[in-house]
């Protein structure tokens, strides 16, 4: 019988609680040894819902030498990514590690080269890979022809704790950078292309935060095959509520977008299993008649396989455990998060800068 993994979930927030969730699903496959948390007050909330007797740390080194894991989960503020995943793999460690890799480039290809070096298994939490409707949607975008145009947005109108964590994770990342990663990745997919030049604007919109800090970006990237994409997101208290969530690709041949009639609702935007929901893909073919008319309706996709956002999680821990078992090859996997960084990260570069980056 194959032993079972043990992990160590560092990070008691929402992403955190999730990937526990998963372990605690997959019992026959992974074990947690310990959660580790800034406060006690998530840890042990956490720790009670998973039954109790897991052991508890508030520091990340002391928690690794005390519990020697054989994986690593680490769902924290990005700035604290590279360092707690680099420690881990040295410490002998496989690692699952949340989006972003890191807060800037450096980092970021610091750890996948330490994953490299030390031949452990880095699997990134890019949750939209796990997702069969957003796969779909990559599937038909690719049908429709060259060069596409690619429209994404994901606005978030926080309050109360929300909007405590946006701020929090606004001390080092801006919206574009944090969520827009999961965008560009889809883009790049969408594609198969390589990114060019990127320019990006910014706004910061209350007090509550730094003064060189933004809670507003929009970012825009031009790929080599002639084909452009948008991104754009924004959190706290005033972000509109209106056409928040615009998943849409154009192409010579038609268009393909996603229909997320619920996830779209008002008062939704804030609600983490709202940002992934599909409810249907809508495809228009841009084919006439000879009267010059569309020759047939637009298709109505309907999606069958809709995960919510604790289930997406546990699709990427069996990505992550078949990684390990299986000693799959990552490589493409890590180009894939170091060119969506580097995307967001010019974005953020551009706007400061005022200009446009080319890649």
């Amino acid at each position: 019988m194959t032993a079972k993994i043990r992990v160590l979930v560092v990070g008691c927030g929402h992403m955190g609680i999730s990937h526990a969730r998963a372990y605690r699903a997959m019992a026959g496959d992974f074990e947690i040894v310990g959660l580790v948390s800034r406060g006690p007050g998530s840890r042990g909330k956490l720790n009670a819902e998973l039954g109790g007797g897991c052991a508890e740390f508030s520091d990340f080194t002391a928690a690794l030498a005390a519990t020697r894991p054989d994986a690593v989960c680490i769902s924290t503020y990005a700035e604290t990514h590279a360092d707690y995943a680099v420690a881990a793999m040295e410490a002998g460690a496989h690692v699952f590690l949340e989006k972003p890799v890191a807060d800037n480039l450096a980092d970021c290809e610091r750890v996948i080269a330490t994953a490299k070096r030390l031949s452990r298994k880095l699997v990134v939490g890019y949750i939209l890979h796990v997702h069969p409707s957003w796969q779909k949607f990559t599937e038909l975008a690719q049908t429709l022809g060259k060069p596409l145009v690619m429209r994404m947005n994901l606005n978030q109108q926080s309050s109360g704790a929300n909007w405590e964590t946006h701020k929090n994770l606004l001390r080092t990342t801006s919206p574009i950078v944090d969520c827009g990663v999961h965008y560009v990745d889809v883009m790049c997919r969408m594609t198969g292309s390589r990114p060019v030049s990127v320019s990006g604007i910014g706004a910061r919109l209350t007090d509550e935060i730094a003064a060189d800090q933004i809670n507003y970006g929009h970012l825009q990237v031009t790929f080599a095959d002639g084909s452009i994409g948008w991104y754009e997101a924004g959190w706290g208290p005033m972000m509109s509520e209106t056409a928040f969530f615009v998943k849409d690709v154009i192409g010579p041949k038609g268009c393909v977008s996603i229909v997320a009639k619920s996830a779209a609702a008002a008062g939704m935007s804030a609600d983490v299993d709202s940002h992934s929901k599909t409810e249907s893909l809508r495809l228009h073919h841009a084919t006439r008649k000879a009267d010059g008319n569309f020759d047939r309706a637009d298709e109505i996709i309907d999606v069958n396989d809709e995960p919510n956002h604790d289930e997406l999680c546990r699709r990427e821990q069996e990505v992550f455990l078949r990684a390990i078992r299986e000693d799959r090859d990552l490589t493409a996997h890590w180009q894939s998060a170091v060119d969506s960084l580097r995307i967001v990260l010019a974005a953020d570069q551009s706007f400061r800068e005022r200009r446009t980056v080319t890649l």
